[in-house]
């Protein structure tokens, strides 16, 4: 049950806040934009238009003042320091440059954020917890315990890793002029978003990496969803492009 939370969480971001919302890279009709939600909510990093507001001024501003986990303020503050202090203020400035209206056209991100603290509270905490209880019989410590506090926890800390390691450790085979890189640790934990020189470099694509490259759940996710008929448009970088700019920009190393 821990683990299962833990990949719907894990999509809530991945495939909800991340691919979908903040980087219109595919669509998804309504049900599988209420499931998505709902995991986010179980994920329990802010509402849908926050995290996609973060997200956007992140890669128009990377590595600058203006990036709200700038890398280059070193490892704990990429990682989680970023959240104990107030935003600096060119986080704020240029943030409001940006269009975030097509967010707030989704009745699904403004439920979500209308409701957000209670959905919270159901997605993160009660559900997991209960679940187990009822139907196995598991104690409600251990279900608390495991299901939600612990798979919380670790769901937390590998999508911190995303902002911190896999901006500082790997290698640049797409663009070495940027600091996002290709992290094998952060793919594995992140169920596939650890690809981060190639989505920095190409922000647009559904599949994060490029494809062909083995071990990314969320593409699979997002393909089934496709297959079921809740998946439209999912937008790739032609391989044209990816071996152009791997030549022109790349470090070489793939």
């Amino acid at each position: 049950d821990a683990y299962l939370c833990f990949l719907m969480t894990a999509l809530g971001v991945t495939a909800g806040a991340h691919r979908l919302w903040s980087h219109r890279s595919y669509k998804a009709k309504l049900p599988l934009r209420m499931f998505l939600a709902a995991a986010n909510s179980m994920a329990f990093q802010n509402d849908i238009f926050e995290w996609c507001r973060d997200h956007r001024v992140h890669h128009k501003y990377s590595e600058t003042d203006a990036d709200p986990h700038n890398a280059c303020r070193g490892f704990f503050f990429s990682h989680i320091g970023w959240l104990f202090v107030r935003k600096h203020r060119d986080v704020i400035e240029k943030g409001r440059k940006l269009d975030f209206t097509d967010l707030l056209d989704d009745p699904v991100v403004r439920f979500q954020r209308k409701y957000y603290k209670s959905s919270v509270v159901l997605m993160c905490f009660v559900i997991p917890t209960l679940v187990p209880w009822y139907i196995w019989g598991e104690s409600l410590w251990n279900s608390y315990f495991l299901a939600s506090i612990l798979r919380y926890t670790v769901s937390l800390n590998v999508t911190w890793l995303v902002n911190s390691a896999a901006h500082m450790y790997g290698n640049r085979p797409y663009d070495k002029y940027i600091s996002p890189r290709q992290n094998a640790f952060v793919t594995l934990g992140a169920i596939g978003e650890g690809f981060h020189n190639y989505h920095h470099t190409f922000p647009f694509d559904y599949s994060a990496s490029e494809l062909g490259l083995k071990f990314n759940p969320t593409t699979w996710f997002i393909d089934f969803m496709f297959w079921l008929g809740l998946v439209t448009d999912r937008k790739q970088a032609p391989k044209e492009m990816i071996l152009a700019r791997k030549e022109r920009t790349g470090d070489g190393s793939a």
